[in-house]
């Protein structure tokens, strides 16, 4: 059984990772207007939040500038538009995929506003991953390394990645559960795994859940439970498909005096709602229930919503014959 202390007292070595503008942009390429970005980095600074995600440090030599918002680059000129020098307690980061970021887009940490780089990765891509996390920490930041879709690693592979990972200078090494596939029993063996090599080379791990089974939170929840002390979220879920752990879902859960859920739901009520009025749809859905289930990349179920269909049994034959 697990210890009721788990669940009612409070961790110091916990963070908030608010991931809304980033996973978020993926439902709106990107074209959040800056009136909303300043929101929500007022909101995440009164609630507490320990890091705001802004968004990618994609290349700008493979990705057309014209057909992105401008938080798919986020520059640095940018990012000063919307903080100035942040002279806070809350910290900004920047995801750089493996093969989509140029390392020239990342400048030295004393002259950027940024402080945490969160590389991205597959398990194929960890000697890229290496490289970029090295680069990220000689220029002085924090890094963290998030190895994506692990529901369809060999655990023999996922091993030798960690360790791979463990030996270089990366903060954090994340569980990321990029299908929504997991389970929170599946959850707690990737965290029994990812902190055995975190204890190894004194790292830090954290989590990454989508929510297609209805299960970001608690699979969140049975991380933090475990011990994993990096917790990502976004406001009501925005995300990617079915989307993420609710960021005021989890703040109500967290027991930590110094994190405070009304300066996030003012913004649910100022901002996310009329972003759902306004048409833009996330969150669970049957289609998104169904990949999760298989195991499968969201892409077809995304690709299902838009063309307005809701012949979910086709769909499930569809993704039984890709299995």
């Amino acid at each position: 059984m697990k210890e009721i202390s788990n669940l009612i007292a409070y961790r110091p070595d916990v963070k908030v990772v608010d991931a809304t503008m980033r996973d978020g942009g993926l439902v709106n390429d990107f074209y959040f207007t800056d009136e909303f970005v300043k929101a929500l980095y007022l909101a995440n600074l009164r609630a507490g939040v320990d890091y705001m995600e802004f968004g990618y440090k994609a290349s700008r030599e493979m990705f057309d500038e014209n057909r992105f918002g401008k938080w798919k680059f986020c520059r640095d000129e940018h990012i000063r538009e919307i903080v100035g020098e942040n002279a806070t307690d809350l910290k900004l980061a920047v995801m750089a995929d493996v093969g989509r970021c140029e390392k020239s887009d990342i400048i030295d940490r004393a002259d950027s506003p940024i402080d945490l780089i969160r590389v991205a990765t597959y398990v194929n891509t960890i000697p890229g991953a290496v490289a970029m996390i090295e680069d990220a920490a000689k220029k002085g930041y924090e890094v963290s390394c998030n190895i994506m879709a692990i529901s369809n690693v060999r655990e023999g592979e996922l091993k030798a990645a960690l360790d791979i990972l463990g030996r270089t200078p990366a903060d954090v090494l994340y569980i990321v559960d990029s299908y929504g596939a997991m389970y929170p029993e599946q959850i707690a063996r990737f965290v029994d795994m990812y902190m055995e090599v975190a204890a190894k080379y004194g790292k830090k791990v954290g989590i990454h859940a989508h929510n297609n089974q209805q299960l970001a939170f608690a699979n969140t929840t049975e991380a933090i439970i475990k011990g994993v002390s990096y917790l990502d979220a976004t406001v009501s879920g925005l995300g990617r498909g079915c989307g993420n752990c609710p960021s005021e879902l989890l703040l109500g859960f967290l027991k930590n005096p110094k994190y405070r859920i009304n300066p996030l739901l003012k913004f649910v009520e100022q901002h996310i709602v009329p972003l759902r009025e306004s048409g833009l749809k996330w969150g669970y859905d049957v289609p998104y229930l169904l990949t999760g289930i298989m195991n499968h990349h969201p892409k077809t179920a995304i690709q299902f919503m838009k063309e307005e269909r809701t012949d979910y049994n086709s769909l499930y034959l569809d993704l039984l014959d890709i299995g």
